[in-house]
């Protein structure tokens, strides 16, 4: 008899053990493969649809490389000379406007102040002294020409009477000497008459004589009265005197001013070009500042992109010193010659010779200054789109 052969349906046999390992070394380097193919695609599309977008860019993009951020750079001078006494800030510190920088020398300056107001001082007292003379005479030699001009009136009056009186006692005098002359007149009368007419003509001297003293001191008043018109005269020349030392002084001041050198904006120290006690002409440079809030950017197109810039036009500006930082800006000016043309060395090409180069054209562009970041001088990338 032969064994009875005993299969447990639960249990695999040891043939079949065997070729299931053997299978499952077979499924894994395919599987492998099929994963590479896969990612191998997916970076391919990945890299195409890449290049899509950089071509998509490029075609409705212009990019210029040539774009620096720049800033009105104001150079601080002196307008008078002396020496440096005071230097209160350093190379690229943050200054208020207003702020104290520079001091220049003053004391001459000071000393010279002083003086001119001491002459303006006496200008004006002389003046005032001037005025009260013209005051006092013009009172005093009011009331003289009143009392004058009667007395000239009251003589002139009293002539008139003594001339009336002796109109009448010469008509009386004739009368009597022709009655003499008649027989029928008295010798009495006649003498009596002539008497009378001798005393009349006396007395149309005298008052003659009186009406030309009032007269003469009448012309007194008024010449002395002619005082007050030098007077006036002298106030005049006073005044011009004073007007000179009054611009001296202003000029002094200002002069006096100008030593003290301040901020003129809230702004940035770039340079400094003196130290203190170093001795500064007139026009010398002393500081450079500029304004951090008024910045701008600088770029140099090429004209065959300018089309693009038109004032008013917005572009992205890139920082290279912040990579990721994209601003906004707008165009404000296109320049109106290419930068050629302002070459120290133009090239007029004598030889004949001719390879044509793209000119580039200036243009400025607003820009926001981002939490002070934005320095002049450095740059930036400046993008336009080529359609809308």
């Amino acid at each position: 008899m032969r064994p009875e052969r005993r299969m447990d349906i639960g249990q695999p046999s040891a043939g079949a053990t065997r070729a299931a390992g053997e299978a499952g070394p077979r499924l894994r380097p395919a599987f492998r493969r099929a994963l590479a193919r896969m990612a191998l695609l997916a970076v391919g599309a990945a890299l195409a649809l890449g290049a899509g977008v950089w071509l998509y860019h490029r075609f409705t993009h212009v990019l210029v490389e040539d774009a620096r951020v720049a800033a009105d750079m104001v150079v601080l001078s002196s307008r008078v000379p002396g020496w440096i006494s005071t230097i209160t800030v350093t190379e690229g510190e943050t200054v208020a406007r207003d702020a104290l920088l520079v001091v220049i020398d003053e004391r001459v300056a000071s000393l010279q102040l002083l003086e001119l107001d001491a002459q303006l001082d006496a200008a004006a007292a002389r003046r005032a002294e001037t005025e009260a003379r013209i005051v006092v005479i013009d009172q005093q030699t009011a009331s003289q020409r009143e009392a004058r001009e009667a007395r000239v009136t009251v003589a002139e009056a009293a002539l008139a009477e003594a001339e009336a009186q002796l109109d009448l006692a010469r008509a009386e005098f004739a009368r009597a000497r022709r009655l003499m002359e008649t027989g029928a007149g008295t010798q009495a009368r006649f003498d009596q008459t002539r008497a009378a007419f001798d005393a009349g003509s006396q007395k149309v001297l005298g008052r003659r004589a009186e009406v030309a003293d009032a007269r003469a001191a009448l012309a007194e008043v008024v010449a002395a009265r002619g005082q007050l018109t030098v007077l006036r005269r002298q106030l005049d020349t006073l005044a011009a005197e004073e007007r000179g030392l009054r611009l001296q002084r202003d000029r002094a001041a200002l002069d006096l001013k100008d030593r003290t050198i301040v901020m003129p904006f809230d702004g940035v120290v770039d340079r400094t070009f003196v130290d203190a006690r170093e001795y500064v002409t007139p026009g010398q440079r002393l500081l450079m500042v500029h304004d951090p809030a008024a910045v701008r950017v600088d770029a140099n197109v090429k004209e065959t992109d300018i089309r693009y810039f038109r004032p008013g036009a917005r572009v992205s500006i890139a920082v290279d010193a912040y990579p990721g930082l994209v601003m906004e800006g707008v165009v404000e000016r296109v320049g109106q010659a290419a930068t050629s043309e302002f070459a120290l060395l133009p090239n007029p090409n004598p030889s004949g010779n001719f390879t044509k180069i793209a000119q580039r054209l200036p243009v400025r562009i607003r820009v926001p200054q981002s939490e002070g970041r934005l320095s002049p001088g450095m740059m930036v990338e400046v993008e336009a789109r080529t359609r809308e």
